[in-house]
């Protein structure tokens, strides 16, 4: 059984546990910068970003956490966790957050709106259907939720959603909606994935459809094949500069 970071400051960090549990992997909690190095990958669970990355400078967890994406190894960030990724944020309150980086792509903060706004859809979702199996579409949980307005050269898009006629992008994410490779103004990049780096702006751990948490494991197989040296097993198995700017489960 291979063993799974996630990241346990706030959020729904044992919702992912539970997840992993359910594909035979073991999940645990991290808190500490040293537990970082007794995992080979690591899951950075939705929750609140400003309290989380209150509690991840208190506990001085920001360069490890950088190091530990520099280094290459797979990390997973959903809703909150693809704001730490991303390089630059939008939206944000005064004064900004602290940001892990790593992911190059321009998000916005609450983009759907506040708590009462939160929404559940189906996306199509042809990547992940391809590698695991199971319908085409995902259904996605999106809880005062961010989205993606622009992406580089070398992220993959995994998943966009359409923005409806009575949804405008805020103004001062406006000038990151741009030709080429980006979200046109009529949708929104909702997944990703950028070499070891993969976010989703929903709470696929709040589902009971575990083929996101299949999907990242193997990312995690990609590495291993590189480097034998980056994976603690417990058995057997089937520019990184700082930046500043308990759920149901669904059936």
């Amino acid at each position: 059984m291979t063993i799974v970071g996630v990241l346990a400051l706030q959020g729904s960090f044992n919702e992912h546990i539970a997840a992993l549990r359910r594909v035979g992997v073991k999940g645990v909690e991290i808190r500490k910068p040293e537990q970082l190095q007794n995992v080979g990958s690591l899951i950075i669970p939705g929750g609140e970003s400003t309290t989380m990355a209150k509690l991840a400078e208190y506990h001085n967890l920001f360069p490890a956490l950088r190091e530990f994406v520099k280094m290459g190894k797979p990390v997973w960030g959903t809703c909150a966790g693809l704001i730490f990724l991303a390089n630059k944020a939008t939206g944000q309150k005064a004064g900004g957050q602290e940001l892990i980086g790593g992911l190059d792509c321009t998000v916005h903060r609450n983009f759907f709106g506040s708590q009462i706004q939160s929404f559940e859809a189906d996306i199509a979702v042809p990547e992940l259907s391809s590698k695991e199996g199971g319908p085409e579409t995902f259904r996605g949980v999106f809880i005062r939720a961010p989205a993606i307005l622009e992406v580089g050269p070398e992220v993959q898009v995994l998943a966009d959603y359409p923005v409806s006629s009575n949804e405008e992008f805020d103004s001062n994410s406006a000038d990151g909606v741009q030709e080429g490779n980006t979200v046109s103004e009529k949708r929104v990049i909702v997944a990703v994935r950028q070499g070891n780096l993969l976010a989703t702006a929903f709470h696929p751990e709040l589902t009971a459809d575990t083929r996101w948490h299949s999907y990242f494991l193997k990312m995690l197989a990609d590495v291993r094949e590189g480097s034998s040296s980056s994976v603690v097993s417990i058995g057997t198995d089937s520019h990184l500069n700082q930046l500043r700017i308990d759920f149901p489960i669904y059936q």
